[in-house]
């Protein structure tokens, strides 16, 4: 294991020492000259030959880990079994789990949730199956569905890899929205196979939220699942992206005192997000949006194997400009990156109109370090933690659904969208606003009431809500 794979600066490290062979000392020497700090010892099994013990160590710099673990596999008569650290520790066994409503503490409990008296429920549901929303999880629960062919930065890692950010992202809709959220990694990346599985999962589920499926498979699955099915359907990759993207643009203009109707924006990187943050600007009324990938500018003059690249050819880019980034970039005064690090250039930002807004996604690596261009931007963000206007996904889901539930949204649609993220942006007052805070923090206890509100108001108005919660009746 590298120290690249371990955070923060301090570690676990599992020991198994032969006593015959090799002293305790010894071992804390070596750790000791390697830079590390013994600040806890945890006697996991002894016999008269072998124990085994877990030590804690500190170190001041990253660099020392590795260093560190290379000391102690060179001492004879120790062997090291595992080195692990909090974040390891935290997802052992998982990080979500089960349990009752209600505690069963004698035999009338029993009978009424389960046998015989839960008959009476199964009935009412049978008789009527819109009660499910009512008398089962259904009502508060969405299933966070993928397949691990597209987990950011990491690729295609399989189901079993992806399980952990997807218990993470049931974790968010828990704390942030109390929301019952379920991770379900697919064994396949068969298209049909997928639509087939999460249809025959639905009655289950109030709501599917699909993650980290790859493009362009995740267009189809989503776009058939919406049709299919009588629940809402949201590919968080796509809309998540796109929603929040918004929500910091409606803020950035406001700073650069630009019209959204008569900006110029470069996208770099036309996949799932790409796509989406293209839709949710043309349907704000963004009207010259330019779409930018490995082969350069997308024009209706070129025919694409990607089918939705030839889509994107044909309903952007209105004055065919082709070329590269660089090229097609001058004036422009929005750029977008959802592709990879380092591909923007000082001066290709240099080129763009007066007070650019850079939104360099890429992770970890940005497009362009903010710090090249601080003194020529008029509003940077980016999709880290670690600098100002981070652009994240979990300011929108966790809302979204709560709303979408609330009122029983058969779907998301372009409306909700919108009207999210305006929610977003308007948890920032116009006081507040400045070109280092276009976008709340992910804490911001504001942003998922505002979010679900007006989720449930566009829901009402484009008639998908088949409920309407009591605070919105008139």
């Amino acid at each position: 294991m590298s120290s690249r794979d371990l955070g923060g600066k301090s570690i676990i490290l599992r020991i198994e020492m032969d006593t015959e062979e090799i002293k305790f000392g010894r071992v804390v020497t070596a750790i000791s000259e390697s830079g590390g700090d013994v600040i806890a010892i945890d006697v996991i099994q002894t016999d008269r030959q072998i124990t085994v013990r877990d030590l804690t160590v500190t170190v001041t710099e990253t660099t020392q880990i590795n260093e560190i673990i290379d000391r102690v596999k060179l001492l004879k008569g120790a062997k090291l079994i595992h080195v692990s650290d909090r974040t390891f520790l935290l997802h052992l066994g998982g990080k979500i789990q089960m349990q009752p409503k209600t505690p069963i503490k004698n035999r009338e409990d029993l009978s009424r949730v389960y046998t015989p008296e839960v008959a009476r429920i199964c009935t009412a549901i049978h008789e009527d199956k819109k009660k499910a929303h009512t008398l089962t999880i259904k009502k508060n629960t969405v299933a966070v569905i993928s397949d691990g062919s597209a987990v950011l930065g990491l690729g295609n890692i399989g189901p079993h890899a992806a399980m952990p950010v997807m218990e993470g992202k049931a974790m968010l809709f828990k704390q942030l929205a109390e929301v019952d959220a379920f991770p379900i990694c697919l064994d396949t990346q068969d298209t049909e196979e997928i639509i087939r599985i999460v249809k025959a999962l639905s009655p289950t589920f109030g709501g599917i939220n699909l993650e980290d499926i790859s493009s362009p498979r995740c267009f189809e699955i989503e776009s058939r699942l919406n049709e299919e099915l009588d629940i809402p359907v949201f590919h968080d990759d796509q809309h998540g992206t796109a929603i929040v993207l918004y929500a910091a643009l409606i803020s950035a203009l406001k700073i650069v005192k630009k019209s959204i109707d008569e900006i110029k924006v470069v996208i770099t990187g036309i996949g799932a997000a790409g796509i989406a943050c293209s839709k949710i600007l043309m349907a704000a009324g963004v009207k010259e949006i330019i779409g930018v990938d490995r082969e350069g500018a997308l024009v209706n003059s070129q025919s694409y194997n990607n089918e939705m690249w030839n889509w994107y050819a044909d309903n952007t880019n209105p004055n065919q400009l082709s070329g590269s980034l660089s090229d097609v970039i001058k004036d422009a005064d929005v750029f977008i990156g959802l592709s990879a690090g380092g591909i923007l250039k000082r001066k290709d930002v240099e080129n763009m109109a007066a007070d650019p807004i850079v939104f360099a996604m890429a992770n970890p690596t940005p497009e362009i370090d903010p710090k090249e261009i601080e003194d020529i931007v008029g509003v940077m963000a980016t999709g880290r933690s670690d600098y100002p206007n981070q652009i994240n996904n979990v300011l929108s889901f966790p809302g979204i659904f709560r709303g979408a539930l609330d009122c029983r949204a058969t779907e998301v649609n372009e409306e909700m969208k919108l009207a999210a993220a305006e929610a977003i942006a308007s948890v920032i007052t116009d006081e507040e606003r400045n070109s280092y805070y276009i976008i709340p923090s992910v804490f911001n206890q504001k942003v998922v009431e505002k979010v679900r509100r007006n989720v449930i108001e566009a829901a009402i108005d484009t008639n998908v809500a088949r409920k309407i919660p009591k605070q919105f009746r008139k």
